[in-house]
């Protein structure tokens, strides 16, 4: 056995009493190294105590605001335009329709109630259309050979407003009827009804000229609106005759905002009172042009009421054209039945246009007349008169709609 050196003993027994042991500058040199911890009791150190936590402060109750939507005041207004004279004015109807009037946006009831509804015009054509689609043909089989009765149905059955006569049998390419032989239809449709009506043409910007300026004529004093002077008519000759007579007259551009501009500076330059015009921007059919559509009527409406004069006329929609759709009377099984497919199409398109801010509708089917009509009239009331009920959202697991 290797005797160990005096040092080595020494510092093995000042290890031994040692706690602790601290090396500075020690190299250890070995072949085999074998360290071993001795357990040892762990002594916790002593937590103190937090102090008592102070007393929480009375809670301040929230105080309860009660909104108040922000009102602006717009430096421009929309015209208001009457459809139709009484015989105490002058004409022969038992009731007028007003349009127009707006001071702000479409429906903010909080910045000013909507001064007239909008109103609903149900279409009625002066020969039978070939190409109408089934689920209108159906609402009006028993009248489709007779324009008058065609009207009566679509004011006492139907409930529209108004009526649009649409004179197609003067279109230079159909039969061509001279403005005497329509005046025929026009004058049975004024009998039949009492209402004011809207006198359409066939689309032929010559041939509707001469076929407005024979009618305003005949029915001076009627305040009838014609529909419609675009931008290939002679806008000179049109402003003079409806303005004589005391009609109204719409202007139709195709979805240009600056068309619509052009029309409207020409025709009251010409002559036409401001409460005499109805811009129509044209209506793209849902699917077809739509938002096209409610984006130019959004601009004409703001615009006039931001005081744009050119643009601060009553807006026409006609929700006709969403039965070009060939998804609205397509027989595809796939697609529902057409019989509720078709008015829900041209209903979903007329929403759009009232939403915009149109106040005439130019419609066909006699429900989505009716769903339109209902809701411009909840939407035209000063304030809701009917208490919503209150639903419980969290309890969404065992919920029955």
């Amino acid at each position: 056995m290797r005797r160990l050196s005096k040092e080595l003993l020494d510092l093995l027994k000042l290890l031994d009493q040692a706690s602790e042991l601290e090396l500075h500058d020690v190299t250890i040199e070995a072949e085999e190294l074998a360290i071993e911890f001795l357990p040892v009791v762990m002594q916790t150190m002593a937590v103190t105590a937090p102090e008592a936590a102070a007393a929480l402060k009375k809670v301040i109750e929230l105080k309860m605001e009660k909104f108040e939507p922000p009102v602006i005041k717009y430096s421009g207004s929309i015209p208001e335009v009457q459809i139709g004279a009484t015989r105490a004015e002058g004409g022969t109807r038992g009731k007028v329709i007003k349009i127009g009037g707006e001071t702000c946006p479409p429906f903010y009831r909080f910045e000013s109630p909507p001064k007239n509804r909008p109103i609903i015009a149900l279409d009625v054509f002066d020969q039978p259309i070939v190409p109408l689609a089934g689920p209108v043909k159906s609402a009006y089989k028993d009248v489709l050979e007779d324009p008058a009765e065609w009207a009566k149905k679509a004011i006492q059955v139907y409930g529209a407003d108004l009526v649009s006569l649409h004179l197609v049998s003067t279109d230079p390419t159909l039969k061509d009827t001279p403005p005497q032989e329509a005046a025929k239809a026009v004058e049975r449709v004024l009998q039949a009804v009492d209402i004011p009506i809207i006198i359409g043409g066939s689309g032929n910007p010559q041939k509707d000229l001469q076929v407005f300026q024979y009618l305003a004529e005949m029915t001076a004093g009627e305040r009838l609106v014609f529909a419609s002077a675009t931008i290939d008519m002679d806008l000179d000759a049109i402003a003079k005759v409806i303005s004589k007579y005391g009609h109204n007259l719409v202007a139709l551009a195709f979805m240009d905002i600056n068309q619509a501009k052009e029309l409207s500076r020409k025709l009251t330059e010409a002559g036409l009172p401001k409460d005499h015009l109805i811009l129509d921007p044209t209506t793209g059919a849902l699917g077809y042009g739509i938002e096209y559509s409610f984006s130019v009527m959004e601009r004409i409406r703001l615009s006039g009421l931001m005081g744009d004069e050119t643009l601060q006329a009553p807006l026409s929609c006609a929700a006709t054209n969403a039965w070009a759709a060939r998804e609205a009377w397509m027989k595809v099984d796939e697609w529902g039945p057409r019989e509720y497919r078709g008015p829900l199409w041209e209903t979903t398109t007329a929403i759009v246009g009232l939403l915009a801010g149109a106040d005439m509708f130019m419609m066909m089917h006699p429900l989505a007349a009716k769903i339109v009509k209902g809701l411009a009239e909840i939407l035209s009331k000063p304030k809701l008169d009917t208490k919503l009920e209150e639903i419980d959202y969290s309890d969404w697991v065992s919920m029955r709609v």
